[in-house]
């Protein structure tokens, strides 16, 4: 059983930068992904990166602004986000696959952490 916790949520102005964090309870070698979702809406893919930190697939709607990297020491995984829009607006949720494969469904995924909240104002 793993735990994630995220951190690093807020408000931002349109056009802003965030770092979101999520540190595991120990250390894995799941492939890792981000999730959003606003409500009334499905949980929504956003990126994956394998154990050591590899990018593996990034949403279109955030290519070229959102990014992962992994801290192995630190059992954290952060999501980079850039010119953030008020669309990027959702709880934002990381999740562990114990597969090895790249993933999207949230389905698939194995552990979740709680979620941070992500406003982005225009």
């Amino acid at each position: 059983q793993v735990q994630l916790v995220e951190s690093g949520g807020g408000l931002v102005q349109s056009g802003g930068s965030l770092r979101l964090s999520c540190e595991a309870s120990s250390r894995t070698f799941y492939n890792m992904g981000w999730f959003r979702r606003v409500p009334g809406k499905e949980r929504e893919f956003v990126a994956s990166c394998t154990w050591n930190g590899d990018p593996l697939e990034t949403a279109d709607s955030v290519k070229g602004r959102f990014s992962m990297s992994r801290d192995h020491n630190k059992n954290t995984v952060y999501l980079q986000m850039n010119s953030l829009k008020p669309e990027d607006t959702a709880v934002y949720y990381c999740a562990a696959d114990r597969a090895l494969l790249p993933r999207r469904a949230a389905s698939e995924y194995d552990y979740w952490g709680q979620g941070t909240q992500v406003t982005v104002s225009s």
